[in-house]
């Protein structure tokens, strides 16, 4: 008896998701660099690009994880597994310390050390936790018996 594997459908929202979803790691990584360098020098050149950096990937996290709700949540067809449950609330946690983050950052300069150098250090943290939880979901482990290959 022979089965057939059938792929899974492609998605033009699945695409956009994994396309838009590392962005935002990277500036809020970005922030976390440019708020220890701030704290270091005292320079408000840094904390103005960190508060740039923030802002900006406030926005590029939102159509991702949008996306990411419907995937979890919303769709009938989809198996929803824990891994990715858990890597949409690390996300989500992830995002709203950016968030406060970003309201952190509009104070005057010297009022954000040293809360914004924590909130940048939790929001790298929740995102990339969830990235590797959500990478542990694609790892599949087959055995070999003796002599197999």
């Amino acid at each position: 008896m022979k089965t057939e594997h059938h792929p899974p459908r492609f998605s033009v929202a699945s695409a956009v998701f994994n396309v838009l979803d590392p962005i935002p790691f990277g500036f809020f990584v970005g922030t976390l660099i440019f708020d220890v360098i701030y704290a270091k020098t005292a320079n408000v050149l840094w904390l103005k690009s960190a508060a740039w950096l923030v802002s900006i990937g406030l926005v590029f996290a939102i159509i991702p994880q949008l996306i990411n709700l419907w995937r979890v949540w919303f769709q009938k067809n989809r198996v929803r597994t824990t891994g990715h449950t858990v890597n949409f609330w690390f996300n989500v946690a992830g995002i709203v310390a950016a968030l406060v983050n970003a309201f952190v950052h509009s104070r005057d300069a010297y009022a954000v050390i040293p809360d914004a150098v924590w909130l940048s250090v939790a929001t790298v943290l929740a995102l990339g936790i969830g990235r590797i939880i959500l990478a542990g979901t694609h790892v599949t482990f087959k055995e070999y018996g003796h002599g197999q290959a």
